[in-house]
């Protein structure tokens, strides 16, 4: 009831509040502006991740409560930081590797000084040395993932949806496992990015800007680590959220491989050589694309529930056929049509 409760607020706030930020984008001049990497042929507001972050922000302030608030406020903190970075880098203000190698890693620490950490190490070595490793595995997690949605907003819709269906996928498993707290937080990021989505899918009329995407893989990144499977074994609990963020993690995987095959540098040397712009190369265009990528986003969402309940040998099988599937396809991608940039190119 909880979770309802957070995805209406925030679905509504998202719908309701994006127009009258797409506004003051037009009036402060933020918009993103055409150019020979990007897909979009007429200038487009910036600022829509203002609009997914107070959706996001009022859901949670007004469904916990309790000893649950301290936690919520320690997200929301790291996520706000997200949000303000984000958005001075979509203004030029920030040299872009301040996102990557400062704030992520930032978010990173306010978030395990509000209780939320990995549980790999410690499992084994339940001491000093193994909290240390899973606190460094946190912010290694929190950055890799906050960093995967932050280049994975390159489509109209494409990272808004892929959140939403994340989001379902996480609120399902933290209620079939009675975790409260995450199944609101996924609930309300999921009303939020869906209410963007109206705005957003293609032909978009506002993007959510860079301050938007690392808000919401900064949150994905949070409800992967907050996840707990009752009962299941340790290799399922940890393959679960790296299926359910399948999608953003593959299409990171595939781009970093092509562009270091490439001997370019993946988060510094952007370009149109991401898996939908692959896709829509093929001749599917970008709705086709991004649509192909939700399936994808789906079918891992599926395949975590799959393997939910199987032993740590069966996950390990099944981790090991999906790597092989992955590297396969990228394999077929990269004989794909795509923008083969240059390395001297400098944004995020």
């Amino acid at each position: 009831m909880v979770g309802l409760l957070a995805f209406t607020i925030a679905l509504l706030t998202s719908v309701s509040v994006t127009l009258p930020v797409r506004q003051l984008a037009l009036r402060v001049g933020m918009v993103d502006r055409p150019d020979p990497r990007k897909i979009h042929l007429q200038p487009i507001p910036l600022l829509g991740g203002i609009a997914i972050y107070a959706a996001v922000l009022l859901a949670m302030l007004v469904s916990s409560g309790g000893e649950a608030m301290r936690q919520v406020l320690g997200i929301l903190a790291g996520a706000t930081l997200l949000v303000l970075v984000g958005t001075l880098d979509d203004r030029g203000l920030l040299h872009h590797q301040i996102k990557l190698f400062v704030a992520m890693p930032m978010a990173g620490l306010i978030l395990l000084a509000s209780g939320v950490h990995a549980e790999v190490f410690s499992v084994f070595f339940p001491d000093r040395a193994g909290m240390l490793a899973d606190a460094a595995l946190t912010i290694f997690w929190v950055t890799g993932i906050t960093a995967s949605f932050s280049i994975f907003d390159y489509m109209d819709g494409l990272c808004a949806g892929v959140s939403a269906i994340a989001s379902f996928f996480f609120a399902l498993f933290a209620v079939l496992n009675g975790q409260v707290l995450v199944s609101t937080l996924a609930a309300a990021i999921m009303g939020a990015a869906l209410g963007f989505l109206c705005w957003n899918f293609n032909p978009a009329k506002i993007f959510m800007g860079d301050g938007g995407a690392m808000f919401l893989g900064f949150l994905m990144a949070t409800l992967a680590l907050k996840l707990r499977l009752v009962g299941a074994s340790h290799g399922a609990s940890w393959l679960v959220p790296i299926f359910i963020l399948g999608a953003a993690i593959f299409d990171m995987a595939m781009v970093s491989i092509s562009r270091l095959r490439r001997g370019l540098l993946p988060f510094t040397t952007p370009g149109k050589d991401h898996t939908g712009h692959r896709l829509a190369n093929c001749g599917l265009g970008t709705r086709l694309a991004v649509l192909s990528i939700y399936a994808l986003g789906c079918i891992f969402g599926l395949l975590a529930l799959a393997v939910s309940r199987s032993s740590s040998w069966t996950s390990a099988i099944v981790a090991a056929v999906v790597a092989v599937a992955a590297l396969v396809a990228v394999a077929l991608l990269e004989q794909a049509p795509y923008e083969r940039q240059q390395a001297h190119k400098p944004a995020l």
